[in-house]
């Protein structure tokens, strides 16, 4: 399902650096009539504002507190793409002492989050005529890394709801992406220690543009992940996209 961004609203959480500023950049080079740059500081979105003006329309917005998740749908009535790029990462491998409180965080984070933005920004995108939902996992939600190994299944179950949305919000006229970035350039990356092969970010914003305009549901956007990407493909159009309730 192609979707175009140009002469449309978006959101995208966590806007305010790394991925998710390099996303709202391509929104808006593309075309995109406004960006609802959702954080947690509405001050640290003041270097969007200052290149692209009233373009940029910083809302508050926490994961970890349900309420600005409503609030920000409540407020964005006019988006027609939702960006849902903020994410948390514990190191913790499986045995380490606080595997099990670190998992619960990220579940929290990564997946009931993913699902309190859909619940909420579903009808919005319904009124708007479709649209699209874009979700930000990771190749980790493919291949699980013991060091990381709460953050991969967390990005593994958000991936598994991912694909469940791709039907259920299909069927409203809504495409979904979902993006898998290798080792990338932020904060996150050098926290998790791979800053040495980490790649620019601008590499996801602009595969996002890229990959709703061909209608395409799985992106692998840097080397790393092309990689990966390249080995599961098969697997992807034969099971993930395929209809296997079709006799």
């Amino acid at each position: 399902m192609a979707f175009d961004i140009n002469g449309k609203a978006a959101l995208v959480t966590g806007a305010n650096r790394g991925i998710g500023k390099a996303i709202a950049e391509s929104l808006l080079q593309h075309g995109a009539t406004k960006v609802y740059a959702a954080v947690r500081n509405l001050d640290s979105v003041q270097p969007l504002v200052a290149t692209y003006g009233d373009r940029v329309v910083p809302i508050r917005f926490d994961l970890a507190q349900p309420e600005t998740i409503a609030q920000a749908a409540h407020t964005a009535t006019d988006v027609a793409i939702v960006v849902n790029n903020a994410g948390v990462l514990r190191k913790a491998a499986p045995l380490a002492e606080d595997a099990i409180a670190a998992l619960q965080f990220e579940i929290d984070m990564n997946v009931f989050g993913l699902m309190r933005m859909a619940q909420a920004f579903a009808p919005v995108l319904k009124a708007n005529g479709g649209g699209a939902f874009v979700q930000l996992n990771s190749v980790a939600s493919l291949k699980s890394f013991a060091d990381f190994a709460t953050y991969s299944a967390s990005k593994a179950a958000a991936y598994s709801i991912t694909q469940a949305l791709r039907e259920v919000l299909g069927a409203q006229g809504t495409a979904v992406v979902s993006v898998h970035p290798g080792p990338i350039a932020t904060d996150m990356a050098q926290d998790a220690g791979l800053a040495e092969i980490a790649e620019p970010p601008a590499l996801v914003g602009e595969g996002i543009v890229t990959a709703l305009k061909d209608g395409k549901f799985h992106l692998f956007p840097d080397s790393t992940a092309q990689q990966l990407g390249a080995a599961y493909a098969s697997f992807a159009a034969n099971v993930v996209e395929a209809n296997l309730t079709e006799a």
